[in-house]
């Protein structure tokens, strides 16, 4: 199926592209047909703060994780001009601004992990990820992930 008619299935809409907030990338293609998509926080449609095992539930921060998700599929989006040239998700790394006794950053990273497998199955979309706790986020964010696409160089 193509993905915006999935996206469209699942009443999935992408934000626009986030700005970027320094002096960066927001995605850098490399190796041929790898796109890295530098770390997008869950701000949609406003601010969002706090921290997991404290301010914020792992219900809410799953809910970030997929905000988070969004926007990296935004600048990826706006990168390469087409979704439908995704092959695979490959690797994302969510970071997540953790109170000290708090251990559940996997089940947060799931939000965003969950929206891929939605829009590709199993195959393409389940990345190799890693769930990091973090003491701090840029202002505050509760969660920031970025992403490793593996993109088809030719359109659709």
């Amino acid at each position: 199926m193509d993905i915006y008619e999935k996206m469209k299935e699942l009443g999935v809409e992408l934000p626009a592209a986030p700005a970027k907030g320094g002096l960066y990338s927001s995605c850098k293609k490399f190796g041929g047909n790898l796109f890295y998509i530098s770390g997008c926080g869950p701000v949609i449609d406003g601010p969002v703060t706090g921290r997991l095992g404290k301010e914020v539930t792992v219900e809410q921060g799953q809910v970030y994780a997929r905000a988070c998700m969004l926007n990296v599929l935004a600048a990826l989006e706006k990168a390469v001009g087409d979704l439908r040239r995704v092959k695979s998700a490959v690797k994302i790394t969510t970071f997540v601004q953790s109170a000290d006794d708090f251990h559940e950053q996997p089940a947060v990273a799931n939000g965003g992990t969950q929206l891929l497998l939605e829009l590709w199955g199993e195959e393409a979309g389940l990345p190799s990820r890693s769930a990091i706790g973090v003491n701090a986020l840029p202002g505050n964010i509760p969660v920031e992930t970025e992403a490793l696409f593996e993109v088809d160089t030719v359109s659709p």
